[in-house]
């Protein structure tokens, strides 16, 4: 069982970042300059991650970007915030298939975690975006989101009490910029960090699981070969790692015409026509309806679609899912039905509940 932990920790390694190394420090602001913010690594999460040069992480920084998050000031009406969308008690989605701006406007696409998005470096479920700075811009001025041109957030902002003082013990001065906004708002988006579940457990020696956990997340990590009789859930080739994301991007044969091209359209490229990101499975009992549109309620409608529903039809249907049967010549995954009720226990013991009630990430308005 030693084993089988050090290959789960092992198996997907973390190549393509550069490790943090020297911490970045806090830009002199006067007197009192902003005071460094030191993040809190999980024992079993990466030590490899980037903070932008130009946006080191400060007490003050990730304080109001946190204020931010949940200010309803941002949008067009006052009645939507970041947080409207992304409820930390939900691992910061919102428990719709499609998210709603204001005036109950429908969005294209369902909201997204916001868990350890300090490992990541593709935003979006189609990847549109490369910062978390650049990210916010989209669900901040977009009509059917919160629908607010940020230099009207900026005056609105300047006009009040709070945030000049808070501006300046941050950035070093009172006077509000769009950029020191969307600074702000990343920095305490990186501080989301979320590697306390039982799996975490588990891979420490800390956590005992059930024989059906075990299963489960041995069905989870494996692909299956049934020449071998090697049987398997095929989940890791896109879920795998402590992250539970590759972090890449897939057509996972949801239709045969996709309606959405997601990656597709970003690239410009016929052959990313429906990708989208393969989200982290961290926090997954608590963040459905699952897929970017919503469309799967439960957990077992998802491993349903992979095991029965496969749209062999779609074009750059991904060759993980063309090739992965447990049957001889099989034409679909060919999981019973008792693999499946254990690879969905597995997916419970990745509920970090100390993530979805701590205090730093709450709303400073309540």
């Amino acid at each position: 069982m030693a084993l089988l932990r050090f290959f789960l920790l092992a198996a997907f390694p973390f190549l393509f970042m550069a490790c943090s190394g020297d911490k970045e420090e806090p830009h002199e602001t006067g007197p009192n300059p902003p005071k460094p913010y030191e993040l809190a690594i999980p024992a079993t999460l990466p030590k490899n991650f980037v903070i932008p040069p130009d946006n080191p992480m400060t007490v003050e920084g990730v304080e109001l970007g946190r204020h931010l998050f949940y200010e309803t000031k941002l949008s067009r009406d006052n009645s939507l915030s970041c947080g409207s969308c992304h409820q930390q008690q939900l691992a910061f989605t919102d428990a719709k298939g499609l998210s709603t701006g204001i005036n109950n406007a429908q969005t294209k696409r369902g909201s997204m975690s916001l868990a350890n998005m300090l490992w990541f470096s593709q935003f979006n479920w189609d990847g549109s975006t490369n910062t978390l700075e650049d990210q916010a811009v989209g669900p901040l001025e977009d009509p059917l989101e919160m629908h607010q041109p940020l230099h009207e957030s900026v005056n609105k902002l300047q006009q009040t009490q709070l945030y000049p003082p808070m501006f300046e013990k941050a950035f070093g001065s009172s006077t509000i910029t769009r950029e020191n906004i969307l600074k702000a708002l990343a920095q305490f988006q990186r501080t989301l960090i979320s590697g306390n579940s039982r799996y975490d457990g588990y891979l420490q020696n800390k956590e005992v699981f059930t024989s059906d956990e075990v299963e489960g997340m041995v069905l989870f990590m494996t692909h299956p070969d049934p020449s071998t009789g090697t049987r398997g859930g095929n989940c890791g080739d896109c879920h795998g790692g402590v992250l539970l994301t590759t972090r890449t991007f897939h057509n996972n044969g949801l239709d045969a015409q996709p309606t959405d091209n997601g990656l597709g359209d970003v690239t410009g490229r016929a052959s990313d026509k429906g990708k989208f990101k393969s989200p982290s499975l961290r926090n997954i009992a608590l963040t459905a309806p699952y897929m970017h549109d919503g469309r799967f309620k439960t957990l077992e409608e998802v491993l349903d679609h992979y095991n029965e529903h496969i749209r062999f039809d779609t074009p750059n249907l991904d060759p993980l899912i063309i090739e992965a049967t447990n049957l001889p010549n099989g034409t679909s995954l060919g999981l019973t039905i008792e693999e499946k009720r254990k690879i969905i226990a597995f997916l419970h013991t990745l509920t970090d509940t100390t993530f979805i009630k701590d205090k730093r990430f709450s709303n400073p308005f309540k």
